[in-house]
């Protein structure tokens, strides 16, 4: 009998991108020292999914914590699936500014770039 390997996630944020997370959860006042950010997936958008990120007080029982340059990551069992490899960056340049998912899992996306399928 063989046995079977536990799930898991692995998200990678690059350093701007912590930065800025760091900025909205630094805005957030009295926050637990349990608070982290909630990294999911979600229906919708054009292409299916779309990503959300909400800083959140705590985790929730069966997610994957992570810790990326000091900042605390949720990342819940369905959206596991979906974010495991995927790159958090955060871009500004004149046409705005914002986060970006490089996603290696997704199999399209929409022109907009806020959504993808997989």
């Amino acid at each position: 009998m063989s046995a079977v390997a536990a799930p898991s996630v692995d998200l990678n944020v690059t350093e701007q991108a912590a930065v800025e997370i760091k900025k909205f959860i630094d805005a957030e006042e009295d926050l637990p020292e349990t608070a982290g950010l909630r990294v999911r997936v979600v229906p919708g958008g054009c292409s299916g999914f779309q990503y959300s990120l909400n800083v959140e007080e705590e985790s929730k029982q069966g997610d994957f914590l992570l810790d990326k340059h000091g900042i605390r990551l949720f990342v819940d069992m369905f959206s596991a699936q979906y974010l495991n490899g995927v790159t958090i960056d955060y871009t500004s340049n004149m046409m705005g500014s914002g986060f970006t998912f490089e996603n290696p899992n997704a199999t399209g996306g929409c022109g907009c770039g806020t959504s993808f399928s997989a």
